[in-house]
């Protein structure tokens, strides 16, 4: 019998933020983050980029083109903000069946319930899982998008074979994340933002201040450009390459299984 990735894992630590947890009780505690901020995680999202996030996120969508009847998986996509525009650029009546996985009911309740409310629910399957253990067949999906998840992760090397997993040959990984800002000038002035000015907007308007000091902290933990592009690779992932947006604040990464 194999052992549970509970099981696996005794005894290792990570990080959450800026500290050291227990490696099993990083996903108990991520989980926390996003029952605080759903109901006002679009809100936020909105606040802390100045609406520059759906820009991004539009580019995310020009790259991944996608087509009618193609099976889309969108991790960490509660609140259905991709799955969403995957709809739009398609048409209702084309698109292909979307599926959001998310490790939180609670974001995966907003999304759906925002579904409701355009008629959308026929286009897309919810279902709560774990990007490091995903609850689908192999080989099963045309493309996979992540956006603002993929450092919320335990593993992030794990998650990356997942996805490599359930995607068919010819399928496409997306991520699109926060990075490394390569403008100096920029890097000090967004440093400061990030640590003084996020969590007292988080405290205000999402009354959680600590949420928003571990995203602040998840931000600065998470590999670089480069060093993502390595670990897609160690995956199995071919022509992996990445893009660039708002001097580096952001960055969408793409991978093929072949």
């Amino acid at each position: 019998m194999q052992p549970s990735e509970d099981n696996k894992d005794q005894g290792q630590t990570t990080h959450f933020g800026y500290e050291e947890v227990d490696v099993n009780e990083k996903r108990h505690r991520v989980r926390g983050v996003f029952e605080s901020v759903a109901q006002k995680y679009d809100l936020m999202n909105d606040v802390m980029s100045a609406g520059v996030h759906r820009l991004w996120k539009s580019s995310l969508i020009d790259w991944l083109n996608p087509r009618a009847g193609e099976r889309h998986l969108d991790v960490a996509g509660g609140t259905g903000d991709i799955a969403l525009r995957i709809v739009e650029r398609v048409g209702r009546n084309e698109v292909g069946p979307i599926t959001v996985c998310d490790l939180t009911p609670d974001m995966m309740l907003v999304g759906r319930d925002r579904m409701i409310d355009k008629g959308l629910l026929r286009q897309i399957n919810w279902s709560c899982g774990n990007a490091e253990s995903l609850p689908f067949p192999d080989r099963s999906m045309d493309s996979y998008t992540i956006a603002f998840g993929l450092r919320n992760v335990t593993h992030i090397d794990r998650a990356l074979s997942e996805a490599r997993r359930v995607l068919k040959p010819g399928g496409r990984f997306f991520c699109l994340e926060f990075s490394r800002v390569v403008i100096p000038v920029l890097a000090e002035t967004y440093e400061n933002y990030s640590f003084s000015l996020l969590p007292k907007m988080g405290e205000v308007i999402a009354n959680d201040r600590e949420s928003y000091q571990y995203l602040a902290e998840s931000i600065r933990r998470f590999p670089p450009q480069d060093e993502l592009i390595a670990k897609m690779q160690a995956a199995g992932f071919r022509q992996c390459s990445y893009r660039n947006y708002s001097g580096g604040i952001a960055a969408i990464h793409c991978g093929w299984r072949i």
